[in-house]
């Protein structure tokens, strides 16, 4: 369980958080990344997991296609 910090919001720390997952390794390239599993990893609203998705495809850390699902983006592609 996340200890949440109250100055910033939820979905900023856990996109703080998948960032560095994938980051170290530990979500690879090309892997998929659930939203229900991170929903229930941070027993948040599947809303605040989805504003976390989008800050991370605004960093180009991943790409969701709709009705596939979001994955971590190739190594080449990413800033």
């Amino acid at each position: 369980m996340i200890e949440w910090d109250p100055r910033l919001y939820k979905w900023e720390q856990i996109a703080d958080v998948v960032a560095e997952r994938i980051k170290d390794g530990a979500y690879p390239p090309l892997s998929l990344i659930s939203e229900v599993r991170l929903q229930e990893e941070f027993d948040v609203a599947r809303v605040t997991v989805r504003k976390a998705m989008q800050a991370l495809r605004d960093q180009g850390l991943i790409t969701t296609k709709p009705g596939k699902g979001s994955i971590v983006s190739p190594n080449e592609f990413r800033s």
